[in-house]
């Protein structure tokens, strides 16, 4: 069970990047920085950087995770989330924190980059350990 803590923690940052962005979009009508026509189909008006960000970083929190919440859910189910898949997912999480730190405040793109790129090569060696695990499993 210890492998889905690091789960609850990745959708806890992905529904606090939600729920901001929620209040950005609603402040930013309230404020008149948006025109709400924008958002019946994202096009025709300008949206303000910050925003823009905001609800890229959002989309992004959609798309790599997803293969961390199917991987813990297959270590999970097949008892093969031993303690090196266990600190690589917390290691996963704290990463992905700290992109998400980085691309919503100095948004520099080199460093952010670089936990991205180390956050998926972690999520590709989870996904490798989990899979020799259960071969390993399997075949004694």
């Amino acid at each position: 069970m210890p492998v889905l803590y690091p789960v609850f923690a990745l959708f806890l940052l992905t529904a606090f990047s939600t729920l901001r962005l929620a209040y950005l979009r609603l402040n930013a009508v309230k404020t008149g920085a948006v025109n709400p026509k924008f958002y019946r189909d994202y096009q025709g008006f300008e949206e303000p950087e910050k925003l823009r960000v905001a609800s890229r970083h959002v989309v992004n929190l959609y798309e790599a995770p997803v293969l961390f919440y199917t991987v813990s859910i297959i270590a999970y189910v097949t008892e093969v989330g031993g303690f090196a898949i266990v600190a690589m997912a917390w290691a996963y999480v704290l990463l992905r924190y700290l992109h998400s730190y980085v691309h919503l405040t100095s948004n520099k793109v080199l460093l952010r980059f670089r936990l991205f790129a180390t956050s998926q090569a972690i999520l590709v060696a989870i996904w490798i350990m989990v899979f020799a695990s259960m071969l390993q499993k399997h075949l004694i």
